[in-house]
């Protein structure tokens, strides 16, 4: 029998457990350790935001699924890992020793490194967790009293465009909704070197089908951008050139403002020796493990993945599902070969695959595999996009609630769009 240990119990966490019981059968121990007790899909915090989706409708009791497969469920998070023995340290003090141990812990929010910045004493929503989702449709509720200018974006060093898109065209199909759009100036702010990068050089014409689309929504926008500081109703923004050199200063008065921060790796994961990158990323090889650590794995936001190119403002590489979910199996096949006695040399891929709802319409992104030079550039948009995340968001609250390891995206996501994973 083997002890197997997850932390984290989001996307990749729940999925890696499920797979991992499905896959070893029940003659060993996996406990899954998160930070609170409810598994949140996090695609749909843009919606939550503004009143689209309540927490209830987006979140479930982790523990009370997970104890259906007979996993174990902890809420305490994790202060320590000791690498070297293969113990962890829950946040109420208990040592659980491991066989292996897979980390699928997301990431840290670091809106320390911009000044007045994140929702937590200071001036900017974010839409990252669904606490932060909730209390940002609390301060919505308040600016619809009184409108004014609108600033969404994502700061230096970020890795996940998507929702800041999402986001600025969700409010202004919102906004349009209840006959509010001409009070409200709207501003799109970001590190990315171009509209429609997204951390991935670009897929396809996305440069050109989302300056065309916020054209069409009167949203303006800076690129190369660095925000220095957030005060009160006004931001302060740096724009750059293409060489990296200032161009010009912002002030950018706003009444309300979601910006995306940078990631760092979470603290207990980044304090273990050798383990992480400089930003507490995990380092892995193809198998998805620790080049340091054979017995721990990571999956999801947690891992270090190189920028797809350099930019002169700093962005990072999205880890969207399809690549979360990929990571997982990858994990749960080597895990389930050594069991057996077998080398564990499955491979993972590194693909790019994002639904991008716009409120009233969407965008598809599909990048294969997501560092250039691809065999799959793939982009489409239209209503059937905004349908699409619907019924996925459905599908995949189904999927956790129920404990099947269904590849969900492989299974229907790609096939919908009709494109085959292997080419």
């Amino acid at each position: 029998m083997s002890g197997i240990v997850v932390i984290g119990a989001g996307l990749a966490g729940m999925s890696a457990a499920y797979e991992l019981r499905e896959i070893l059968g029940k003659g060993h121990d996996i406990t899954v350790i998160g930070d609170g007790d409810r598994f949140s899909f996090t695609p749909s915090n843009p919606w939550v935001a503004v009143g689209w989706r309540k927490p209830g409708e987006i979140t479930l009791q982790a523990g009370e699924h997970l104890a259906r497969k007979g996993i174990v469920f902890r809420d305490d998070g994790v202060a320590r890992i000791e690498a070297d023995v293969h113990r962890i340290h829950t946040g109420s003090g208990e040592a659980i020793d491991y066989d292996s141990l897979l980390i699928c812990t997301g990431p840290k929010l670091a809106f320390d490194e911009v000044p007045g910045s994140g929702p937590d004493g200071g001036h900017t929503q974010s839409v990252c967790t669904t606490p932060h989702a909730l209390r940002a449709w609390d301060a919505y509720q308040e600016f619809l009293k009184m409108p004014g200018p609108i600033v969404v974006g994502a700061m230096a060093g970020a890795s996940c465009f998507g929702p800041a898109y999402e986001f600025a065209m969700i409010l202004d199909a919102d906004l349009r909704k209840r006959k509010l759009r001409d009070k409200v100036p709207m501003t799109f702010v970001t590190s990315e070197p171009y509209i429609g990068h997204m951390g991935l050089g670009g897929v396809g014409d996305s440069k050109g089908m989302m300056e065309s689309e916020m054209r069409q929504r009167h949203i303006k926008w800076i690129t190369n951008a660095k925000v220095s500081h957030v005060e009160a109703g006004v931001m302060h923004v740096v724009e750059h050139d293409d060489s990296g050199e200032v161009a010009k200063a912002h002030a950018l008065p706003f009444a309300y403002s979601m910006m995306l921060p940078a990631f760092r790796g979470v603290d207990a994961v980044a304090a273990v020796e050798n383990l992480c990158n400089p930003r507490g990323f995990v380092l892995v090889d193809a198998h998805q493990r620790s080049l340091k650590y054979p017995r721990i794995f990571a999956a999801g936001v947690c891992v270090a993945i190189p920028p797809v190119e350099v930019t002169p403002i700093p962005t990072g590489a999205p880890k969207t599902g399809f690549m979360i979910e990929s990571m997982v199996t990858t994990i749960v096949r080597n895990i389930a070969a050594e069991l057996k006695g077998e080398a564990a040399t499955f491979e993972g891929t590194w693909n790019a695959v994002c639904l991008a709802d716009m409120g009233d319409t969407g965008m598809a992104f599909v990048a294969l595999p997501q560092i250039p030079p691809r065999n799959v550039t793939w982009t489409k948009s239209g209503k059937w996009v905004h349908l699409a995340k619907v019924a996925f968001e459905k599908y995949f609250l189904y999927k956790m609630r129920n404990g099947t390891s269904e590849p969900i995206y492989e299974k229907y996501v790609l096939s919908a769009l009709g494109i085959d994973r292997l080419k």
